[in-house]
């Protein structure tokens, strides 16, 4: 929220074609307050949440999952860890695209191979905002729906430590990722917590 509040085509991607679930809490309040009487109450859609619940659903109906994102070894301890607490799981494939930028050649090779694989779900984990375009992109080129989960292989396959349960429901989950990865997520969260206030604070007086 805070980077589409300054950036004209990730704002633009976001309002586009798909889904959009809040994944921080502050943002689920801020969706609560505004809420109308009448409609649905916001909650909380936490991305590495989703992504273990609809793997184990999936079983049931023999869904095929594709894994984009993260390095080798991540997605290689993915696939064991999955594969092990979900026993029947499908794994129809994974890469790990080298690290550059989002070009054509990039969007060909993935798409190619997504359609050697008979992948239902494609799971993609490049970081914000990168993995949005790509997600995007990836399902207009496939015709599968492609979901960002941002740090969910990381978590899922043990090679970054979650935040406790109990920080997750309070909305201090990034001061625990912050207090893990300060070199890398510094910027993150204390820019871009500002900005959301900031930005959530006007849409909220235009609003009234």
């Amino acid at each position: 929220m805070a980077l589409a509040s300054e950036d004209l085509p990730y704002q633009e991607l976001l309002n586009g074609p798909g889904l959009n679930f809040p994944d921080g809490t502050p943002v689920v309040w801020f969706m609560k307050k505004h809420a109308q009487a009448t409609g649905p109450v916001p909650g909380r859609v936490r991305g590495p949440s989703l992504f273990m619940h609809t793997l184990d659903a999936g079983r049931a109906a023999d869904i095929g999952h594709f894994f984009l994102g993260t390095t080798p070894a991540t997605l290689a301890n993915l696939d064991a860890a999955v594969s092990d607490k979900y026993p029947g799981i499908r794994i129809s494939g994974r890469f790990s695209p080298p690290f550059g930028p989002i070009d054509e050649e990039f969007y060909r090779d993935c798409a190619a191979r997504i359609a050697e694989t008979d992948a239902q779900l494609v799971w993609v984990a490049l970081g914000t905002p990168k993995q949005d375009f790509v997600a995007a992109e990836l399902a207009r080129r496939t015709g599968r729906p492609c979901a960002a989960v941002g740090a969910a292989f990381d978590f899922a396959a043990g090679t970054t430590r979650e935040a406790p349960l109990w920080m997750q429901n309070s909305g201090t989950e990034w001061l625990y990722r912050l207090g893990t990865e300060p070199r890398r997520l510094w910027r993150r969260y204390l820019f871009g917590n500002v900005q959301f206030l900031r930005s959530a604070m006007t849409e909220s007086v235009s609003q009234r």
